[in-house]
């Protein structure tokens, strides 16, 4: 058993509360063990000393066979069994090290999952809390029956096949994503059972089933642009819309715990742009014509928007260990009274619309003095129809006034947005004073202020499940997709056939879009389709506009039955390859 030795480089200990308690994201997110100094925070996953990293490197080649970076259920099922430990220990272990439930084990989830391991052997309960132990990177490597002799019969072959450069064998990782980027590779890719995640699983099933249909009908032209990689492969997103001056830009800042590259505040509009803030090997602003055009961002679907947005787009990326795992969005400030007169040069609901399909949560941010809601707020408002589920209402400032006040002021915000948001259901409003300074006691007194930890408190549990919800927001976010591509599919198919042969088809053009409510209704009835899933009849008419109708592909049911087999078959089926192995 190898001996115990320090964490490797500097001592993890805890920071100094600071002063003020709303500081509540020094990034306790459960993704993070006990804050240490924010240049020196590490994940819990990788919280090893040097010693007992090189062990659980050797450990790791031979749980993935296949040396693709990943243990999938079917290796950690063999791997594991080789602890001695219950199915019901081994199926917590998976729970825990598996909490984004991506269906596999990274080399840093493996290590946590070795030391929960460790732990259940030792007699002690695990749970998720058991990651944010102190001497957790001391903790002896578990005992595993058999493993030594399958350490020696690897690095015989190791040896055989490539021989050592410098003491270091040369192992090829074969790439996951080579079917992906090659017209020939459909017809000679693995079965779906061989993919090795849901993200790849989604992927493959994207570009074999649902893209066809998006290109034929011209999807991509009329909801969202066709799919690529990196919005697969991106970190989860929060977007934070509202008025100037509540307070988007404090926020984050806020969250981080310090300024990002580019941030601006001030009481008049001053984040005049789209800003993207996420991680990066250093502290830099991106212009967005630059990052717009980058395979591996998730941006490439706003070039549809123009120059004029690029031109408002900004990305910028700093190293933080909160960025690791979200990316923020902070827009701007939405214009109210003289300032709606003054066009903005690009289309700026379309843009958030498109964002809000691409986010994980959508947070719309109010202050006391700032509760009407223009013109614009509501057609930004109306745009994210669809992703009710993502909204969550933030009253900042909520320190500026009095109890009562307050009282009063959360009672008109309902107000206003019940009359927007159109629904009987009521909207969560989460109330707090987001910034670095002290609550003001002498306007909310203690109960106020009793209130407000409790109030962030909820938040932050919003904000910690977003990384570990990414991959079911992932799965929701494709079958929302891939049925509005079928509806959009029959609605196409049914404007094609109803346009004449020969003679009058710009005048029959025209009298379908003109009724084009009526065509929807028609559609609904002939395939039983729910009505809350077809597209705004607005939209879709101006887009129509600029099509000839008579060009579209006929209806093919062909490609619609792959669709549904998919929605019905495929996903469930990937589902169930990539749930916990010990189920």
């Amino acid at each position: 058993m190898p001996h115990r030795s320090t964490p490797r480089g500097r001592s993890r200990k805890r920071g100094a509360p600071h002063p003020h308690p709303l500081r509540f994201l020094r990034l306790r997110l459960c993704l993070c063990s006990s804050p240490p100094p924010r240049r020196a925070m590490e994940l819990p996953r990788s919280a090893c000393s040097k010693e007992h990293h090189k062990i659980y490197a050797a450990w790791f080649a031979v749980a993935d066979p296949d040396g693709d970076g990943r243990v999938t259920g079917a290796d950690a099922t063999k791997f594991f069994a080789m602890s001695g430990l219950s199915r019901a220990d081994l199926k917590q272990v998976w729970a825990i090290a598996d909490s984004k439930r991506q269906g596999f084990l990274g080399f840093g989830e493996f290590v946590s999952s070795m030391q929960l391991v460790s732990l259940a052997q030792a007699g002690e309960e695990i749970s998720q809390d058991s990651l944010k132990r102190e001497d957790l990177s001391s903790l002896d490597p578990p005992v595993m029956e058999g493993l030594d002799e399958l350490l020696a019969r690897s690095k015989a072959v190791v040896k055989r096949v490539h021989p050592e450069e410098n003491g270091t064998p040369q192992v090829q990782v074969p790439s996951s994503n080579g079917w992906f980027s090659s017209k020939s590779a459909k017809k000679t890719h693995d079965p779906l059972t061989a993919v090795t995640s849901v993200i790849d699983g989604l992927k493959r099933l994207y570009i074999e089933k649902l893209k066809p249909l998006e290109v034929a009908y011209r999807f991509n032209d009329f909801a969202s642009p066709l799919l690529t990689n990196s919005d697969f492969d991106a970190k989860p997103m929060v977007m934070l819309l509202g008025q100037y001056s509540t307070g988007k830009t404090t926020f984050i800042k806020h969250l981080l715990e310090t300024s990002y590259p580019g941030a601006h505040v001030g009481p008049e509009p001053t984040t005049d742009r789209f800003v993207v803030v996420m991680s990066g090997s250093d502290e830099r602003t991106i212009p967005g014509n630059t990052i717009a055009v980058q395979a591996d961002m998730p941006f490439t679907g706003l070039t549809t928007f123009g120059g004029a947005f690029l031109s408002k787009f900004e990305c910028s990326q700093m190293p933080h260990p909160l960025l690791d795992h979200i990316t923020f969005v902070d827009t701007p400030g939405v214009l109210s009274g003289e300032k709606q007169r003054t066009q903005r040069s690009y289309e700026f609901t379309g843009v958030t619309s498109w964002f809000a399909a691409k986010c994980d949560l959508i947070l719309l941010l109010f202050d006391p003095h700032k509760l009407d809601i223009s013109d614009e707020f509501k057609r930004v408002i109306s745009s994210l129809r669809g992703h009710d589920d993502k909204i969550r209402v933030v009253l900042n400032k909520a320190d500026q006034v009095d109890t009562q006040q307050l009282m009063r002021v959360y009672g008109a915000l309902m107000w206003s947005l019940g009359k927007v948001l159109n629904t009987p259901e009521v909207v969560r409003v989460y109330i707090g004073s987001f910034n670095d300074k002290p609550v003001n006691e002498t306007a909310v007194g203690p109960i106020g202020k009793d209130l407000f930890e409790k109030e962030q408190e909820d938040l932050l549990c919003d904000l910690k499940d977003i990384p570990k919800k990414a991959c079911d927001r992932r799965v929701n976010e494709f079958v929302k997709r891939a049925r509005a591509a079928k509806i959009h599919a029959y609605i196409i198919g049914h404007l094609k056939k109803e346009m004449p042969a020969m003679m009058g088809k710009a005048k029959a053009q025209q009298r379908l879009i003109d009724n084009l409510g009526d065509e929807f209704a028609k559609v609904q009835r002939e395939y039983h389709l729910p009505a809350g899933d077809f597209p705004d009849v607005e939209h879709f008419k101006q887009v129509l506009g600029g099509y000839n109708i008579d060009k579209f592909e006929k209806m093919k049911p062909k490609l619609v039955q792959a669709v549904d087999d998919m929605l019905a078959y495929d996903i469930p089926e990937l589902l169930k390859n990539f749930r916990n192995p010990y189920e």
